[in-house]
C-alpha cells in the first residue's frame, strides 16, 4: 500500500507528463505559479480563472480536480466541483484547499523534473 505522499507523487508525475507533452514549458510555469494564485485569490476563484482561460490552464484545473476527486471525493467536472464547494461547510472547503496545496507541491516538482528529462 502506497502512502498518501506516494499517491500524490504518482498522480502528479502522470499529469506533468501529459501537461508537458501538450503544452511544454508553459504548463510547468503555470504549475509553479498556481499555489501563489490560490493563496492570493482562493481555490474557487482560481479554478474559475483556469476554466475561463481554457487550453493549458483548463488542463491544469482538470488535473487538480482529478486529484481532488480521488482524495476528497469532490465532483470531477468543473460545474459540479464549483457547486460542491459553494454548498459545503468552511471546514470542507479548507480541507480541499489544503489537499490542493499538497498535490500542487508535488506537481511543481515533478513538472520541473520532467521538463528537464
Amino acid at each position: 500500500m502506497n502512502t498518501l505522499e506516494q499517491r500524490r507523487a504518482q498522480h502528479a508525475w502522470k499529469c506533468a507528463q501529459e501537461g508537458i507533452q501538450r503544452h511544454g514549458k508553459d504548463y510547468v510555469n503555470d504549475a509553479k505559479g498556481l499555489p501563489a494564485l490560490i493563496m492570493n485569490s482562493g481555490l474557487m476563484q482560481v479554478m474559475a480563472f483556469l476554466q475561463q482561460k481554457g487550453g493549458r490552464h483548463e488542463l491544469l484545473g482538470e488535473h487538480l480536480r482529478q486529484w481532488l476527486h480521488q482524495q476528497c471525493k469532490t465532483p470531477k467536472d468543473f460545474t459540479g466541483f464549483m457547486e460542491y464547494l459553494m454548498q459545503k461547510e468552511s471546514t470542507i472547503y479548507q480541507r480541499v484547499t489544503t489537499e490542493a496545496f499538497a498535490w500542487l507541491k508535488w506537481l511543481r516538482q515533478m513538472a520541473a523534473a520532467r521538463i528537464g528529462s
